[in-house]
């Protein structure tokens, strides 16, 4: 991996369809809104393009932690933007504050942790890993 500068920023838009709605993705005693884990989603990509211009062929990025509150309900047709920030460079760990907005208000916010992996160590394991 190239140095990754402090500042380093991504984004991912979405616009929310049905299947991206609590009530259809996880259960349908959920309201119809924009879900947590398809927000987490956009955040994680978010963090990915803030970084992938530095990552090295045969490298990626994985999540490792997330903490973030879900703070407002986004309807279907919405469109959702996720921003991430790098905050720490630490070896191959690398830190990030995450937000997203609708077309109306910020609806999360929290912290995001990625690790830079090599894609070939990834498979190898993977391999080891398949049942008999």
């Amino acid at each position: 991996m190239r140095p990754v500068p402090i500042g380093a920023k991504g984004t991912y838009t979405l616009r929310v369809t049905p299947a991206h709605l609590a009530s259809q993705f996880k259960d349908s005693v959920l309201p119809p809104v924009f879900a947590t884990p398809m927000m987490v989603t956009i955040m994680e990509n978010a963090a990915l393009n803030a970084v992938r211009d530095y990552l090295e062929p045969g490298e990626s990025v994985v999540g490792t932690v997330v903490n973030v509150k879900h703070l407002a309900a986004t309807p279907v047709g919405h469109q959702v933007t996720a921003e991430a920030v790098v905050t720490k460079v630490d070896g191959r760990r690398l830190e990030f504050d995450v937000t997203a907005r609708d077309e109306v208000e910020e609806i999360g916010n929290g912290t995001h942790e990625r690790m830079v992996v090599d894609l070939g160590r990834i498979a190898k394991k993977l391999d080891s890993k398949k049942p008999a």
